[in-house]
């Protein structure tokens, strides 16, 4: 059963306290699944660190935004329980609020910027809420969520910048303190800021000599920005593929807390993402979503060795769509999928001798195009372009080396699968 009304104590100004963090641990366990730390072998050897990933895409909901949604919604009057409740949310927050409402048998509105990847869509609708699809990030739709809360006199629900929020996100660091109290480093994905706020405030309290290290997508690094000016800053604009941190604003009511706690702030590029993508699923057998791989693809930007490292997975809500582009693009970006170019004469058996080259390098043929009108004579050449399966760039490079000594002069083309 849900936890009935709190005495509001979580409402105060100056509230992430170790009592706070404290109850809202006891609450969250209502809702949330255990997500023990595990052990990465690979990325430990890879980086020179023990490293240690949180699972949070393994909760109820796919995302730890369970946990801020359902403590948030606990604390909440009766009064503002009957009005319903609404959020902005580009979907891990959505779910965890549809949740909690359903949980509180409330009425919940959700609206999701139009690009919110459809399993999140689908999932919120799920869960008993409303939602209304509107703008193309994150803070268009929350422009229209406070609009209509305003109209309707809906509860908002702030998923980030609210620090009863932040303060069931933080819920986070007590877990990872049980299972791993010699901790060195949290490494913790920013978008507005409200899991940085709350993590690194609680494990501050837990530990002020742990480092605590935000990582935000180089396309929408609002947090870092912020940092460097002092004060809360808007981008003109976010262009990544984590949808879940493409944030132009950073929470200004939390700032302070992530100014205070936030030892450094680490931005990764889309093609790490694409990157870390391949290395969850083919290592550890776990689907991650783009922002919840912030703190894998930041492992290689710490430069430490021989430290106790935990890596945040915030989320595992990833659509077949955008899954497949991915690990599309990650092998391509690996050279385990590339195209290359050769001419050959308008002949028979040409075709079969490229093969054969190819096939004694062990190479895998996936695609091919035959394209007659590459020259206006014909017989001088028509160009074959080859997609192929390769082990890695190695494999791929001795490939191109067996097309070169057969007098083909190959020509690595862009790829498109």
């Amino acid at each position: 059963m849900p936890t009935k009304q709190k005495n509001n104590k979580a409402n105060n100004t100056d509230m992430l306290t170790l009592d706070r963090f404290e109850e809202a641990s006891t609450v969250v366990r209502e809702v949330t699944k255990e997500t023990k730390l595990m052990y990465s072998s690979y990325l430990s050897e890879r980086t020179g660190n023990k490293v240690y990933l949180k699972p949070e895409n393994m909760q109820m909901t796919g995302a730890y935004k369970l946990r801020g949604a359902y403590y948030k919604v606990s604390t909440l009057s009766d009064e503002d329980r009957k009005k319903g409740i609404i959020t902005a949310s580009a979907g891990n927050h959505a779910q965890g609020v549809a949740y909690a409402a359903r949980a509180f048998g409330l009425k919940a509105v959700i609206v999701m910027p139009t690009t919110t990847p459809l399993i999140k869509v689908n999932r919120t609708k799920n869960l008993g809420a409303r939602v209304i699809l509107f703008g193309d990030v994150y803070d268009e739709a929350c422009e229209k969520a406070l609009e209509l809360a305003k109209e309707k006199g809906y509860t908002f629900i702030h998923p980030f910048d609210d620090p009863v929020v932040a303060i069931g996100q933080g819920t986070i660091a007590m877990e990872i303190f049980q299972d791993l109290p010699v901790v060195d480093y949290i490494l913790v994905p920013i978008g507005g800021g409200g899991l940085a706020a709350g993590v690194a405030t609680f494990a501050k309290l837990l530990n002020p000599k742990i480092k605590v290290i935000g990582v935000e997508p180089e396309g929408a690094a609002c947090m870092k920005a912020s940092i460097e000016a002092g004060k809360v800053v808007s981008l003109p604009g976010v262009s990544t593929i984590a949808d879940g941190t493409a944030v132009k604003t950073p929470g200004s009511v939390i700032f302070p807390y992530v100014q205070k706690n936030i030892d450094r702030i680490i931005t990764v590029k889309d093609e790490e993402l694409i990157v870390a993508f391949l290395d969850m699923v083919e290592n550890h057998k776990m689907v991650v979503e783009n922002s919840g791989l912030l703190t894998v693809a930041a492992l290689d930007h710490l430069k430490i060795k021989d430290k106790r490292v935990v890596s945040i997975l915030s989320g595992g809500n990833m659509d077949v769509i955008t899954m497949s582009s991915v690990v599309s693009q990650g092998l391509i970006m690996r050279d385990r999928i590339f195209t290359v170019s050769v001419l050959l004469p308008d002949k028979p058996g040409q075709l079969s001798q490229v093969a054969g080259v190819i096939a004694k390098e062990n190479g895998n043929v996936i695609k091919l195009e035959h394209n007659q009108f590459v020259s206006t004579n014909r017989n001088a050449a028509v160009e074959l372009r080859i997609t192929l399966e390769a082990f890695g760039t190695q494999h791929k490079d001795s490939i191109i080396s067996a097309l070169e000594r057969g007098g083909y002069k190959p020509r690595i083309v862009r790829t498109s699968i």
